[in-house]
């Protein structure tokens, strides 16, 4: 289970309804309602200036925060919601919801590249290309795992790939994308390397003598 589950703090919002909540922004913060669980539904506060940073960030709303409100429970929440201002495009509101350890949700897992200094293909010369860093799983929100393990020994010639058929799933997990063998990483050669390669090709075409044909000759079968 991962455990840098980032934290959202909050604060309890003691009014409801429109008053409450347009007094929370003019005191900079967003008014937002925690529903779901076993509990009842808790109106909170949460801070602009944090929100709208973890809202920069990107994956908002597939990122399991640890919600830690004053005078609660420390209870784990996922973002189903977040209303903007029509005109400024800013947060107004949003909504989050408690998770149960066995509740399923789509995350999205970090790659984890280990042994990159033993990789045969890297050692060669090649030059490792990330395609993707993280990986969106259906998991149980009582195991989430930290990463996905990709062993870079696997990459033993340059153009050798990656895909994530060669990752192993922690048990439990499944793959939102399932439709194609999708690239993770790969081991391509030198960009330097490659335009050298080019130009020798050029040059050995422009060596190659032209033949001038006397007469037509009738084209092969499928040209």
């Amino acid at each position: 289970m991962a455990g840098e589950i980032p934290d959202l703090h909050a604060q309890e919002r003691t009014g409801t309804g429109k008053g409450a909540a347009r007094a929370a922004r003019r005191a900079g913060m967003v008014p937002g309602i925690v529903f779901g669980g076993d509990n009842d539904p808790l109106p909170i506060n949460i801070p602009f200036n944090e929100l709208l940073k973890k809202l920069k960030k990107g994956r908002f709303k597939s990122t399991l925060f640890n919600l830690k409100v004053d005078g609660q429970e420390d209870v784990r929440v996922i973002c189903r919601d977040v209303q903007r201002d029509v005109v400024k495009d800013l947060p107004t509101h949003l909504d989050l919801m408690r998770l149960k350890r066995t509740t399923k949700i789509n995350l999205f897992i970090p790659i984890d590249f280990q042994h990159e200094d033993e990789c045969p293909a890297i050692t060669k010369g090649g030059v490792m290309t990330t395609i993707r860093g993280e990986v969106e799983l259906l998991v149980t929100a009582g195991d989430i795992p930290d990463a996905l393990v990709v062993d870079m020994r696997k990459l033993v010639d340059i153009g050798d790939t990656i895909t994530i058929s060669d990752i192993e799933l922690p048990k439990g997990a499944e793959l939102v994308i399932k439709d194609r063998d999708f690239m993770i990483c790969n081991v391509s050669a030198p960009s330097a390397l490659k335009s050298d390669g080019e130009d020798e090709d050029e040059v050995e075409a422009d060596e190659v003598p032209t033949i001038e044909q006397e007469e037509d000759i009738p084209p092969t079968d499928g040209e």
